[in-house]
């Protein structure tokens, strides 16, 4: 990698001095010239014709005019698909542009960092940030970030892309506020799924054993009864494949804040904590914080909300439970990424939610997951749901990286900004950069013959995408009024109950109280828009006597339900 950058930054140098020492004429053919190659050498397969693609690099040419010689900041995460964003992208948006894009990636947690230090500090550290849609409840109560669809009507008129179609983007409805403005555009986007051995399932040796002994098929999943009960066949009673020992759960509980997103994205939400309502649950939402008009009034049941309610003990429960019988014992020290490779290991036989992040990882030939004639031998499907979740309610988490420009940059870095931006979700680079990162943010690109052609090398990623799963697998949504401060209450309450230091109720009780604290303390800020109004308290039974979230608890076992894989992925059509 040091070479890399090296060989870039040479031809960073070598570029500008070329640029600078023509004439305007002579710098717009040769950009012109640099966009024709890389439309022909790197920019295919696309939605657009050629012809088509060198028509929006021609309007970047004559709009980055202004611009040309800035240097401008960005970061973001440290994914498959900003590494291309950043080491092929940026070099062809300078080609192209003559911007110069630093492009840095770090960890998630370090991007939520630096964008809060830029609102507290009011001092231009970076001019864009790609940072996760959870952050919209943020965002929109913040005053600090800048609503892109009044700029794009306003200031940003001039540099706003004509076919950039925002309509296309299927993640807008995540990146929305309440009062319907739009404060970030998606780059980027993966689901957390249902992941299994599809090989495994279909064994009829290992079906036969599952009828057997609990008198229903072996299939897909659809609740967590029958997710617990394939966790309990292939780790008690399956055992060993091959001569190798598997495990029928895969998860991670490391004391970390990966642990927090474990439950934040979205154990809840499959558990059935909130309400119904898409993106998100109203007036509960899956992180049991119950909203009036737009104000947070309470995550505790005695102010309405459910985050110690029965469901969220259920959701605890489960995990710790599964975590403890049938997953590996290595997975309570292992964080996300950690856990995340386990999976090309061969050695387990189903995950209730795995990143589609890890795609293009669990595809890499000679993997002992993947056939010989490259298809995977696991597919993904939709997530079992636990015993409080209803139709009509979110069914699980749905990552949303996206555009985030801030108030106090600049305007003509703000510009700048906003045109590397649009490059890189451009439909001239948007499927090409989807295959590389299998984050796909447009219709028109899921859509494609070439996503058709790749479909049976993908494991059932396509299918979800053209479903209506998209839609139903959302992000954190607009009742969390501060996600950098609240994310870190996860990890911190929930590893004491993993661990064994305090009951699950108990440590449930202690996290919504905690939460309602800061609530009550965000209401006190005048530069809040949407402030939180703590609810006064009331018993739990008379919130549990109204209807929806926090619910009252269920007793009854489950019976587990499965279905093939054929009429599984037909649940998302």
């Amino acid at each position: 990698m040091p070479n890399l950058n090296l060989h870039f930054m040479v031809s960073i140098s070598l570029l500008t001095v070329m640029l600078f020492s023509l004439s305007a004429h002579s710098v717009e053919t040769a950009q012109k010239s640099l966009a024709q190659k890389w439309i022909s050498d790197e920019f295919q397969p696309s939605t657009l014709s050629q012809g088509e693609q060198m028509q929006e690099m021609n309007w970047f040419i004559e709009a980055s005019k202004p611009y040309q010689g800035m240097e401008i900041r960005v970061v973001s995460e440290r994914i498959a698909t900003h590494w291309y964003e950043a080491s092929v992208l940026a070099k062809a948006f300078f080609e192209i542009t003559g911007i110069h894009v630093v492009h840095e990636l770090t960890g998630e947690d370090d991007v939520i960092k630096k964008l809060s230090a830029q609102i507290l500090t009011q001092q231009n550290i970076y001019d864009a940030y790609i940072n996760d849609s959870d952050l919209i409840g943020t965002h929109f109560r913040s005053n600090a970030v800048l609503p892109l669809s009044d700029f794009i009507k306003e200031q940003g008129a001039n540099v706003t892309l004509p076919s950039l179609d925002l309509q296309d983007f299927i993640g807008l409805k995540f990146t929305t506020g309440p009062d319907g403005k739009l404060y970030q555009l998606p780059d980027q986007q993966f689901a957390n799924l249902y992941w299994y051995r599809h090989d495994w399932f279909n064994r009829e040796d290992f079906k036969k054993r599952f009828k057997s002994r609990y008198g229903y098929q072996l299939g897909v999943p659809q609740n967590w009864q029958a997710y617990e009960d394939i966790a309990e066949f292939f780790s008690e009673d399956i055992k060993e494949i091959d001569g190798q020992r598997v495990y029928g759960h895969m998860d991670y509980a490391k004391t970390d804040p990966s642990l927090g997103w474990r439950m934040s994205d979205a154990w809840f939400s499959m558990a059935g904590v909130g309400d119904k309502g898409l993106p998100n649950g109203l007036p509960v939402d899956e992180w049991g914080i119950r909203v009036e008009q737009c104000r947070p009034v309470g995550a505790s049941v005695e102010r309405g909300g459910a985050l110690n309610s029965p469901a969220a003990i259920y959701a605890v429960d489960k995990f710790r439970d599964w975590l403890n019988k049938y997953a590996p014992e290595q997975s309570i020290d292992l964080n996300f990424t950690q856990a995340g490779e386990w999976a090309g290991k061969g050695i387990i036989a189903q995950q209730i939610f795995w990143y589609t992040a890890f795609v293009a990882n669990l595809t890499k030939p000679g993997l002992a997951v993947m056939n010989l004639d490259g298809t995977p031998k696991w597919r993904v499907a939709p997530s079992p749901v636990g015993k409080y979740w209803q139709a009509g309610m979110k069914s699980g988490y749905q990552d949303a990286g996206a555009w985030t420009l801030l108030k106090n940059t600049p305007l003509k870095r703000q510009q700048a900004a906003w045109l590397y931006a649009q490059f890189v979700v451009s439909k001239t680079v948007s499927l090409k950069k989807t295959l590389v990162g299998l984050t796909p943010i447009r219709l028109s690109d899921i859509e494609s013959d070439v996503m058709s052609e790749q479909a049976p090398y993908l494991g059932g990623l396509v299918e979800f995408y053209r479903s209506s799963g998209r839609d139903i697998w959302t992000p954190t949504g607009t009742n969390v009024p501060d996600y950098p401060g609240l994310a870190n209450y996860w990890w911190q309450y929930i590893s004491l109950i993993i661990e064994g230091k305090v009951s699950t109720q108990k440590g449930m009780d202690n996290f919504a109280a905690a939460m309602d604290r800061q609530f009550a303390l965000m209401g006190e800020r005048t530069d809040m828009k949407c402030a939180p109004k703590l609810n006064p308290l009331a018993s739990k039974e008379f919130w549990f006597n109204q209807a929806g979230a926090p619910k009252r608890i269920i007793i009854d076992k489950a019976v587990g339900h499965t279905l093939p894989y054929e009429e599984a992925i037909n649940v998302w059509k």
